[in-house]
Parts: structure tokens; C-alpha cells; sequence
């Protein structure tokens, strides 16, 4: 994955067969799927891969027990297929994770207990193993910092766990390598047609400020939350597509939920399901699900959105957490698909979305991670269509998602060059130099905060340290980028403002 080579791919009057719009989950999966039919393929994205929502996940790959509350066996079961052939496809970017539900009434014991080996029966062949119904001293044993009082036991499920922004890396340069043209920092503006047609799409390359006329027989927008911008881009009169809502997660030490299972607690006040995830020997808490009518790249947690998860946790938890235990707070927003009539944000159909514009713009939202691969394949086939491009099926049930092999020898070549690099960045966290120069080479990072947001993940884990070391990965990053002092402090200055608002004051 390098940029430079990525825009070369541009300086020829080329007509793609597919332009897709959006760096994210979806957007990401269209292009490797098309990629894979052997359709000439251009990804552009704004910001980084993954910079908004697609990096700000619960860190589950899952069929989501709530839609089973809910009724929803049909997304049940496409989600759970799916999260089989990701944990299938990209073994050393996923995990299978034990859950465990704690019940306090024997009713709840056989509801959730019959529930849940129903979400079992559901994965079929791709089951991750067989719920258990825990007596109260198994479940202690599991969740050693459960509050015991009026605890009767607790069921264990199994389900997928993934770190959201390596997988997104991972879809690009696989794309790449299967014969895309993907670029980050690189903007839609307009859209040109021909007899109400669009035939190419206007761009902006952020960095150099070159601009583009891109020719493509279809055009798929894969934008997420910020769909309703493209979609007016297309059509100024056009109702919005999707109803965005916010959830939050804290982020706090293992010493406070020890143990390597997590927790799901089934129903909050809200009527949604809380999580307590080991994460990078961290535990992740969420998330909330709020209405909101502002988006931006940089959302912010609400105060009540803050009290709402301590309070939730506090209530399961036998070491109470306060604000100051919090290591950071990251804000995804969901691209809901609108609805029609007034309901709660947490009632909102899950299941993904698509729809064609007059002018043959794709639009395809909602949906989550988990299913990311069956909405890119829904995308394609319609893209096809659109383009009067060859039928081709669908290849990306069963290719394997990044290249560890390759990845290990390009890491020993950096090691090579510079074996002083093998040192870590802190001695509490297993990332090294090394990563840093890796991602600088061969994951298009650019900026301090693609390295310590999306690449490292140490912004999501540590945000005060993230602050702390951001000048000496700046300086790593100037020495090999050839970027001067000035360069450096610009970067620490930027991502510093930004890391702040993952800290609670």
C-alpha cells in the first residue's frame, strides 16, 4: 500500500468500471469484491480508512443476541454466517470470545439460557461452541468482580472478536493486491452527466489540492453517516437516507473486570445490551445508542451518555469505577437507515439498505461490521447491473484477508535497516518503532493521528499516553517522511487538541 503508486493509476484517461465512494467497513469490502469479479476499481476516501465509524466499533464480530430479542432471526442468522466467514477469512486479525450473561432469577436463567442456545442452533456449521447454563459458583469463577448479591448463575455463549481499524487496513491491501486503486485523502466533490447520467465524479486530492475528472460507468456510495452529503451531491431535493444516532465507549484497566471472559448484560434502561470486552489488555465498556442531528468526523461523548455506562457497570460490578479510571472515550455514530414513523434509535433495523438514484448512484447503508461482506456483495451486484458490466459471482466468501507472511518479511526488512526500531514505544504496550515505520511504508499512513488512532491503537487505549509519546513518533515519523522540526510540532499540536476530547475532564 503506497499512495504515490496508487496515483499513478489516475494519470491516465482511464474509465473505471466502479468508483465507490467511502473508506470504511463497506466501502472497503465493495471495492475488494469487485476487485475480485476483475472489475476495474477505484476507492477514494476523504479522511483516513476507518477514521469515522468503521474504527469505533463495540470490537465484536456478531450476530447480535439483541435482534434475537427483537425478533430479527433473519439478520440473526445472515449476521452469524457472516461473522463465520470473517473469523474463517482473517484468522490472525479476529479471536473467538466467551461471553458471559449473569442472571439473578432462575426465570431469567431459563430465558436467556433457551435464548441463547437458540442464537447457537441458529450459526449452524459455523458455530464457535456450545452455550452452558453456570451455576452461581462457575459464574463467580468467570466473572471474578461480579457483584454475588442475589446472583444465581449465568449462561456462557461464544461469539467473534476483531480489532475494527487493522481489518479495514487489511480489506485495502488486499484490494490492492487483487487489482484495485485505492486512495485515502482523496474527496468527491460533484458528479458529471450525460443525459442525467453520472459518467465521471470531480475530486480533490487533500495533500497535493490537484484536482480530478474520474470517469466511471457506476458510481457506489458507501459513505456511512455521512451518506445523506453524497446522495444531495447527486440530487440537492433528495430526502436523507439515514438517521444517525451515537454510542459511546469508556475504556478502562483490566484490574477493574479481571479475567479473559467478557460480560454481556442483556437489558438496560434503555432497552439495549451492555458489554464489558477484554480488548488489547484493556476492557472496553458500551455503548449507548442517542439520537443525534449533527455529525462530524470527531464526535463527542454527552455527559449523560458518560454517567449512563458507569452507572450501568457499577450496578453488575464489585470495584466501583469513576470518572478518573477512565483511559479514554472514543464516539462511533450509526448510519441508520431512516425511518418513516418516530421510534427509539435502539429499535432501528440493523439490517443494511440499498438504493439506486435516477442518475445509477448506488447507495448502500446501514448494517454493521459484522456483515460488512454480504452488503459489499449486495453493492457489486447492483453496480454490475448499473454498468452493464460482465456478470460475474461473488468470490469473497473465501478469500483470505491480508498476507501474515508478507507482513513478517516486510517487518524483518525494517528491522534490518534499523534494528534499534525493534524497541517498543512504552514499556507497558507491546507496539514497537518498528510499526510505525511499517505503516508510514505500507499502510498509507500519513499523519501522527492515523498512527496512533487506527495503526497503533493507542489513542483508543491510553489517550494521556497517547499525548505523551505523540512527539517522540512524530520525530520518527519526520526522520523517514524527510519532515522538518516545524513539521513535527504542527502534528503534536494537532493530534494533542484531538486526543483531548478522548480524555474525561
Amino acid at each position: 500500500m503506497n499512495r504515490s503508486e496508487q496515483l499513478l493509476a489516475l494519470a491516465t484517461d482511464t474509465i473505471w468500471d466502479i468508483i465507490v465512494i467511502g473508506g470504511g467497513a463497506t466501502g472497503l469490502g465493495t471495492a475488494l469484491d469487485a476487485s475480485l469479479r476483475d472489475y476495474k476499481t477505484l476507492l477514494i476516501e476523504s479522511h483516513d480508512f476507518a477514521k469515522g465509524t468503521s474504527s469505533r466499533s463495540t470490537k465484536l464480530v456478531h450476530g447480535g443476541v439483541r435482534y434475537l430479542q427483537q425478533g430479527n432471526i433473519k439478520l440473526v442468522r445472515e449476521a452469524l454466517r457472516e461473522r463465520g466467514y470473517l473469523l474463517k477469512n482473517a484468522p490472525h486479525l479476529t479471536s473467538v470470545q466467551t461471553f458471559i450473561v449473569p442472571v439473578f432469577s432462575w426465570w431469567e436463567k431459563i430465558f436467556f439460557g433457551i435464548g441463547l442456545k437458540v442464537y447457537d442452533l441458529l450459526s449452524g456449521k459455523l458455530s464457535l461452541g456450545d452455550t452452558q447454563i453456570l451455576s452461581k459458583k462457575e459464574t463467580l469463577a468467570h466473572l471474578p468482580s461480579i457483584n454475588s448479591n442475589k446472583l444465581v448463575g449465568g449462561i456462557l455463549y461464544f461469539d467473534g472478536q476483531f480489532d475494527d481499524s487493522h481489518l479495514a487496513i487489511e480489506l485495502a491491501a488486499t484490494a490492492i493486491k487483487k487489482g484495485a486503486t485505492v486512495i485515502n485523502y482523496f474527496k468527491a466533490t460533484g458528479f458529471i452527466k450525460t443525459n442525467e447520467k453520472i459518467t465521471a465524479v470531480e475530486c480533490l486530492d487533500i495533500l497535493s489540492e490537484k484536482k480530478y475528472i474520474l470517469k466511471t460507468k457506476v458510481v457506489v456510495n458507501a459513505t456511512g453517516v455521512f451518506t445523506n452529503a453524497i446522495v444531495k451531491m447527486d440530487n440537492q431535493f433528495e430526502h436523507d437516507l439515514v438517521s444517525p444516532s451515537q454510542g459511546i465507549h469508556l475504556v478502562i484497566d483490566a484490574k477493574f473486570f479481571p479475567g479473559r471472559d467478557a460480560m454481556m448484560i442483556p437489558k438496560t434502561d434503555d432497552g439495549r445490551v451492555l458489554f464489558a470486552v477484554p480488548w488489547h489488555d484493556k476492557v472496553v465498556l458500551g455503548t449507548t445508542d442517542t439520537p443525534i442531528v449533527e455529525i462530524s468526523f470527531e464526535p463527542k461523548p454527552l455527559e449523560e451518555e458518560i454517567e449512563f455506562i458507569i452507572k450501568h457497570i457499577n450496578r453488575y460490578c464489585t470495584t466501583l469505577i469513576t470518572r478518573s479510571d477512565i483511559n479514554a472515550v472514543y464516539v462511533g455514530l450509526r448510519p441508520l437507515v431512516k425511518q418513516k414513523t418516530h421510534i427509539s434509535s435502539a429499535l432501528i433495523s440493523r439490517e443494511h439498505h440499498l438504493s439506486v438514484s435516477p442518475s445509477g448512484l448506488i447507495t448502500i447503508t446501514g448494517g454493521k461490521w459484522t456483515t460488512y461482506r454480504k452488503m459489499a456483495a449486495d453493492a457489486v451486484d447492483n453496480a454490475a447491473f448499473i454498468g452493464k458490466l460482465n456478470k460475474e459471482k461473488c468470490k469473497t466468501a473465501y478469500t483470505q484477508i491480508g498476507d501474515e507472511l508478507e507482513k513478517e518479511n516486510r517487518f524483518q526488512e525494517i528491522l534490518k535497516e534499523d534494528a534499534s526500531l525493534a524497541e517498543k514505544i512504552h514499556s507497558n504496550y507491546s507496539f514497537t518503532k518498528a510499526q510505525i515505520v511499517y505503516a508510514l511504508k505500507y499502510e498509507m499512513a500519513i499523519c501522527l493521528e492515523d498512527i496512533l488512532s487506527r495503526r497503533i491503537r493507542l489513542l483508543f487505549l491510553d489517550a494521556k499516553l497517547a499525548i505523551k509519546l505523540a512527539p517522540m513518533v512524530a520525530s520518527i515519523m519526520a526522520s523517514y517522511l524527510q519532515k522538518d522540526k516545524n513539521w513535527e510540532a504542527a502534528e503534536v499540536a494537532k493530534f494533542t487538541q484531538l486526543a483531548e476530547q478522548y480524555i474525561l475532564k
